[in-house]
């Protein structure tokens, strides 16, 4: 009897990981300030309760069918060996059903309880992550920049859920998340290079080893994410401490992008990567406590 428990136990673990829970987190919170920052508040707190519930079913859903369709690839990636699917704890049957039953519940549940664009942007991404950007990692390293949108559309899913339109609000937090996610991958992406090239990933430093090309990205970016994310304080979303906060931030970040440019270790893209994790955070806690609106 106990081991029967314990292999349920298991299974369920197995299907919690799959929703890889660490991104899913991110993914809620980021959408949780989106709606602040559309509504001013977290009210009328049902429909925020159906937006963060929504929200998370949706993404979880997506991170299942992401490793449904790459669990050719995982068993051959030193990383993602010890999935579920590649251990055999998850059948990819199972999966792809668990999956798709997630992704349906979580835009149904926007469409119907928040609003009909919330439920919208929240199909557009796992179809953009799903079917688009997965796929497109074993043929282009333009993944990576494509892939950056679905990464870029919580927040503003989160305005649209409060809102119920699209304004300049909602396009700079896209635009912001859309220019982060540049450093923070190629780093990710020269950290685990060779890995992504047993997997067959198309990643840009697989396609060029040398690593001219990702760190130019890499700094290109970084460079761009300072007047980007001065967007909220020009445009009187956010004020003078978020300005002086948010530049700080960039300035940091583009430091540790200019040291990677130069080195190319896998030690200092590593802390870029560190850098730009640590970055998010505070950028959404001073955008949300210096908020104009």
């Amino acid at each position: 009897m106990s081991g029967d428990f314990s292999v349920r136990k298991k299974k369920m673990a197995a299907f919690c990981a799959l929703t890889k829970p660490r991104i899913l987190m991110m993914v809620v919170i980021m959408s949780a300030a989106g709606y602040f920052l559309g509504a001013k508040s977290i009210e009328p707190f049902g429909v925020f309760f159906a937006m963060l519930l929504g929200t998370a079913l949706s993404s979880g859903g997506a991170a299942v069918l992401n490793n449904y369709m790459e669990r050719d690839c995982d068993t051959r990636m030193t990383r993602t060996q010890t999935r579920p699917i590649p251990l055999g704890i998850v059948t990819p049957n199972e999966a792809l059903l668990f999956g798709l039953l997630l992704s349906l519940l979580g835009v149904v549940l926007l469409a119907c309880l928040v609003n009909p664009l919330s439920g919208f942007l929240s199909l557009l991404t796992v179809f953009l992550y799903v079917l688009v950007y997965t796929p497109l990692k074993r043929i282009s390293w333009w993944n990576t920049v494509v892939g950056a949108i679905p990464g870029a559309l919580p927040p503003m899913g989160g305005w649209a859920s409060a809102t119920n339109e699209l304004d300049a609000g909602a396009w700079i937090l896209f635009l912001i998340l859309f220019v982060w996610q540049h450093p923070h991958f190629y780093a990710i992406a020269w950290m685990y290079k060779e890995d992504y090239a047993r997997g067959g990933f198309k990643m840009l430093p697989v396609v060029h080893p040398d690593g001219i090309r990702t760190f130019r990205q890499t700094l290109g970016f970084s460079i761009v994410m300072i007047p980007v994310s001065l967007l909220p304080y020009f445009y009187g979303i956010a004020g003078e401490v978020y300005a002086i906060g948010v530049t700080a931030l960039g300035i940091w970040m583009l430091a540790q992008s200019v040291k990677v440019w130069r080195t190319h270790t896998v030690a200092d893209a590593r802390t870029l990567l560190k850098v730009s994790v640590i970055y998010l955070p505070l950028f959404f806690a001073l955008l949300l406590c210096d908020s104009s609106l």
